[in-house]
């Protein structure tokens, strides 16, 4: 399991999607989980957050879901605050690889935000969310540190691909250097 952060339009949900199919991982984004099930639209249009409890309870069933497939999967924004943060490390830092921070200055992120022209992307609300996010991300990465899961921050500057290919060599290098060594075992036979 691979946890994005970043602020909202660091590109955490497109970099999530696109690692997700490259990898055959599945892609589960706490905004979107929470969005698709209409119960908390005028909560989020106002820029505030769903109760704790209502999303690890709806995130702990996604998870679980995904988990009895057998695939591993990219968490987006999901733990969002302490409170969260603690449930993860204790519930699931086994499974955690690593947690990643998208980082992106905000100006650049507002014309992201602005350009993208969701429904709840006022700018009063991405102010408000950006708030609680960066007040909370610290403390986050501590917990998860606490339990010995590995945090990086990466430039979310520059093209799409150009960001895939910094995630990839920071999450996926591993695979990539057994798999080289696997080849090189392989032309000595």
């Amino acid at each position: 399991m691979i946890i994005l952060f970043g602020l909202a339009g660091s590109g955490k949900s497109t970099q999530g999607q696109i690692l997700a199919k490259k990898h055959g991982l599945v892609w589960l984004s706490v905004g979107q989980v929470l969005r698709d099930t209409g119960k908390f639209d005028k909560i989020l249009k106002k820029g505030e957050l769903v109760p704790d409890e209502k999303v690890v309870e709806i995130m702990h069933e996604k998870i679980q879901t995904v988990q009895k497939t057998g695939k591993d999967l990219i968490l987006d924004g999901f733990p969002r605050d302490i409170w969260q943060a603690k449930w993860v490390a204790k519930n699931l830092a086994k499974d955690i690889k690593a947690a990643v921070v998208l980082d992106v200055p905000k100006d650049e992120l507002l014309v992201r935000i602005m350009a993208r022209g969701r429904e709840d992307d006022t700018r009063e609300a991405v102010e408000k969310r950006f708030d609680i996010v960066e007040k909370n991300l610290q403390g986050i990465l501590k917990e998860l540190e606490k339990k010995n899961i590995t945090t990086k921050k990466i430039s979310g500057l520059g093209s799409i691909e150009t960001v895939t290919k910094k995630l990839e060599q920071e999450l996926f290098k591993n695979n990539k250097q057994r798999t080289r060594k696997f080849r090189k075992s392989l032309s000595e036979q």
